[in-house]
């Protein structure tokens, strides 16, 4: 475990997970699901949810168990080269996330805000940010954490106002989507949920980490909670049939929206959404980051910097629609093998060797 200064707060861990639940997802994600699931796609929600809590657990099952991050835990297990192969491949998860989450938000600025943006410029912007905080140590990677859910929280009262205009027999009939298509919807909201992997790293920067758990689950909830509240008023204002037509129907809500000092809230929601994304690069790249640390024995900057540069090409490089969704099908396939597949199996596995490894001990 890391010394207590660098430590933060079991209850932290709420805001971490939620805010790292948070993301660009917000924007579109009710096309996706209603593609398959249609106006019953608020099971795909709460399905996405229960399976994360699942998951969760089974994090906190292995992490208790050995009371290390995910890195030490595959040397344990696998030895240095085998167990150093895995940990490589969460390295490039996490990156992956960032690349995801960086170049889908910038795609939403380039459509909404500023068409001409220079994606170069704005790159070297966020990232520079993100330098800034994760330099800094975990302490104010989990800072900003918080600070990206208490300051931008203002912008879901937004959504209040396409109640005036929502239809709620839009809900009916209820149930009258197969389980296979339910399925596909709940495999699509998976990437939404994802976040909470960064567990596997920061779990030794945690006070009585075994009591942040039921933090961790709230998290959860609280992520739940809000996206199913988005999905809501999304099926009662859209049709079934306009829900396609709006690749990002949150946005699209927003334009109703009518303040006195404002014309176009949705450029105010976009660009505080700034505060909501930075915590999702910070805490994929100070993963990684810690990752690469300890399996090539680099130092913290330098890791840090080889990430970025990275991030940088790869947000660079990616044009176009196509390749933005691409890329964000791609995670989330990626996810759904090495989140919900590989870590129950880990966890399963470090349960029999430990207990091989123990009634060895003991004959010997």
């Amino acid at each position: 475990m890391e010394k207590k200064k660098l430590q933060i707060s079991h209850f932290l861990v709420f805001s971490i997970i939620h805010s790292i639940q948070l993301g660009v997802g917000v924007f579109g994600f009710q096309r996706i699901i209603m593609e398959s699931a249609g106006n019953d796609a608020w099971v795909a929600v709460i399905t996405a949810a229960l399976l994360m809590n699942l998951i969760i657990w089974f994090m906190y099952v292995l992490l208790n168990r050995h009371k290390k991050d995910l890195v030490d835990i595959h040397k344990e297990l696998f030895g240095k080269w085998i167990g150093g192969f895995f940990s490589l491949i969460w390295v490039a998860y996490w990156i992956l996330i960032a690349i995801t989450v960086l170049r889908t938000y910038l795609e939403v600025v380039q459509v909404w805000v500023y068409p001409t943006i220079n994606i170069l410029i704005f790159s070297l912007f966020m990232l520079g940010l993100t330098y800034y905080c994760v330099t800094g140590g975990f302490r104010i990677v989990a800072g900003i954490s918080f600070l990206g859910i208490v300051i931008p929280f203002y912008i879901f009262f937004t959504f209040l106002f396409p109640l005036e205009y929502t239809n709620f027999r839009n809900f009916l009939p209820f149930f009258n989507h197969s389980i296979s298509d339910l399925a596909i919807a709940t495999k699509d909201m998976i990437l939404t949920y994802i976040g909470p992997s960064t567990l596997l790293m920061f779990y030794p920067y945690i006070k009585n980490p075994e009591k942040s758990q039921k933090w961790a689950h709230l998290g959860n909830f609280i992520s739940l909670t809000l996206y199913l509240y988005i999905l809501i008023i999304s099926i009662g204002f859209f049709s079934e049939k306009q829900v396609s037509q709006h690749i990002w129907a949150t946005l699209s809500m927003w334009k109703i929206v009518e303040l006195p000092f404002v014309e176009r809230i949705e450029y105010i929601g976009i660009t505080s959404w700034i505060l909501i994304i930075l915590p999702n690069l910070c805490m994929s790249v100070w993963a990684s980051k810690k990752g690469i640390e300890k399996i090539f024995n680099l130092k913290s900057k330098t890791a840090i910097i080889l990430i970025l540069l990275i991030v940088l090409l790869s947000t660079v490089l990616i044009r176009g629609r196509e390749a933005v969704q691409f890329i964000n099908t791609y995670i989330g396939d990626f996810a759904l093998y090495i989140v919900f597949l590989y870590l129950p199996f880990l966890a399963i596995l470090s349960f029999i060797i430990t207990k091989v490894r123990g009634t060895k001990g003991a004959k010997s």
